[in-house]
């Protein structure tokens, strides 16, 4: 069957989301044969063909526009940001969750499609949507999650990350402070709510590129042992000990949490690592924090929240970005610590920090856009400007938050092992403004 064309597609698309779900468009739109509809300032929404459509015809909603964003066949021109930011502001105008079509609502896009031209067997789904298999959070899926994430290669999260390579949110203490400042006084408050002091033993679960057991290493004189499950990382935070002359400071283990075994540490952290252990694994992982730690000694936890629907993030994360993560409200989380045994002394927000720390990885990978296509491919490097804008939205927004964590292992008379007054050596808060 031959297709039907149209001229001014654009305004037959804003007609059609007005039938839809009835708000006007809250950026501009640029349709396959050069005609616009929507506002003129601000961002402006490219549909570069009609193959853009029919990513939202085989899968209508976020996981459709992330696939047709994806492949380029929908491209923004300016602020990413800004046009998400302009989006949800509708959304939650008209209070709005998921796009849901019922059935006259499909008659209605049928017909649309067809005038469009846009009817036709579904589009290839991006090579970089993630596929695991097998049972959920097994350790073999956990692995193969984590290689999907972590193991995108080394020189491009160079790209994106302070020389540190602190894949976190940083620490920004004055309004000026740069990525490589609030990581390092992010990593600096970590030693200190630790109160590390040379000789201590400190286990670091989770540990990404090893930025924080580096650092106390040096800085504090402790002997570190750092878990990953990303053979990458591990490759790297040992090359990294043996060029700092730390390889007898810093012991890297490449294995999963629940395999972690040995006499108890003096002092725990945990980074961001807490969000992939799944809701049903979590009990488990408090434990083996718990168990991994001296009575008396303490716990850092840095660990992202998220209150309402969806807590992997979304469609788009769940499927490009990090499957099977799961976020939940911070005093679910305080919950499970004291289940597993210990004692919470300090919870620290750290939202707005993070809507810099985003920004700023944004920012570089803008910066180094022809390099990251080099080393991942367009697609990838798409993924990552999306995720990356949404990200920093969606911290700025409160629809996620991050908190630091500090809790200590009573011993068997219920002892915590601080001073009278002692609030973690908190130094003062930042100023992430």
């Amino acid at each position: 069957m031959v297709q039907r064309t149209t001229r001014h597609a654009a305004a037959r698309i804003e007609q059609l989301i007005r039938e839809l779900v009835d708000v006007p468009l809250p950026v501009g739109l640029t349709a396959w044969d050069g005609s616009e509809e929507g506002p003129e300032q601000g961002p402006r929404v490219l549909l570069r063909n009609r193959r853009a459509l029919r990513h939202l015809l085989w899968q209508p909603g976020e996981l459709g526009l992330a696939r047709a964003f994806v492949s380029g066949d929908l491209d923004v021109r300016g602020d990413l940001t800004e046009a998400l930011r302009r989006c949800w502001a509708v959304a939650r105008a008209q209070d709005r969750g998921p796009l849901r079509l019922r059935g006259r609502h499909w008659g209605r896009l049928a017909r649309a499609a067809l005038r469009l031209g846009a009817l036709g067997p579904r589009p290839p789904v991006p090579p970089g949507e993630a596929r695991p298999s097998g049972r959920l959070h097994s350790r073999g899926r956990d692995r193969s999650v984590i290689a999907h994430h972590y193991d995108a290669g080394n020189a491009f999260y160079e790209l994106l990350l302070d020389p540190q390579m602190a894949y976190s949110c940083g620490y920004f203490t004055a309004p000026d402070d740069d990525l490589e400042q609030a990581q390092d006084a992010k990593l600096d408050l970590i030693c200190r709510k630790l109160a590390l002091q040379p000789g201590m033993r400190l286990l670091d679960v989770g540990c990404g590129w090893g930025s924080l057991v580096l650092y106390a290493a040096r800085r504090h004189g402790v002997r570190a042992t750092a878990v990953t499950l990303s053979a990458e990382q591990a490759d790297y935070l040992r090359r990294c000990a043996a060029e700092l002359g730390l390889q007898e400071q810093v012991q890297v283990l490449h294995q999963d949490y629940r395999a972690i075994g040995g006499e108890p540490f003096d002092a725990v952290a945990s980074v961001e690592m807490g969000e992939h252990v799944g809701a049903d694994n979590y009990p488990r992982y408090a434990a083996t924090l718990h168990r991994m730690l001296r009575p008396g000694g303490r716990l850092l936890i840095q660990q992202m929240s998220r209150a309402g629907n969806a807590p992997g993030g979304g469609a788009f994360i769940e499927s490009y970005i990090a499957p099977d993560m799961t976020m939940v409200p911070i005093g679910s989380t305080l919950d499970l610590l004291e289940s597993a045994g210990l004692e919470v002394r300090d919870v620290e927000a750290m939202r707005e920090h993070y809507v810099r720390t985003v920004r700023a990885w944004l920012a570089a990978l803008q910066e180094n856009w022809s390099a990251a296509v080099a080393l991942m491919g367009e697609q990838q490097a798409r993924v990552w400007w999306l995720y990356l804008a949404g990200g920093a939205l969606a911290f700025e927004e409160n629809r996620m938050g991050v908190h630091q964590v500090v809790a200590v292992r009573p011993d068997a008379t219920g002892a915590s092992g601080m001073a009278l007054g002692d609030r973690a050596a908190l130094p003062g808060r930042g100023v992430p403004a």
